[in-house]
């Protein structure tokens, strides 16, 4: 199960994209696939044939996971 994500770099454009699993306490690098800005624009510093990107954790401020949207219900209130 692909997971969509958001990584923060410090000084960058926020990068989105998805991985295959989340990255253990263990890991050093996390691969993202179909890189791309969160509005779905291209990186500029990265080619835009680019399938896979590796970045090293350390270069990484934080991860953002993204929900599904099966995943979200809309809950209201009712009168009865």
């Amino acid at each position: 199960m692909a997971f969509t994500v958001i990584l923060h770099i410090p000084n960058e454009t926020s990068v989105a994209g998805e991985v295959d699993d989340l990255p253990k306490p263990t890991d050093n690098i996390i691969v993202v696939m179909n890189p791309r800005q969160k509005d779905g624009k291209d990186l500029h510093y990265i080619d835009p044939g680019t399938d896979r990107v590796i970045w090293p954790l350390a270069k990484v401020s934080f991860i953002e996971i993204l929900g599904d949207s099966r995943d979200e219900k809309i809950i209201g209130f009712v009168r009865e």
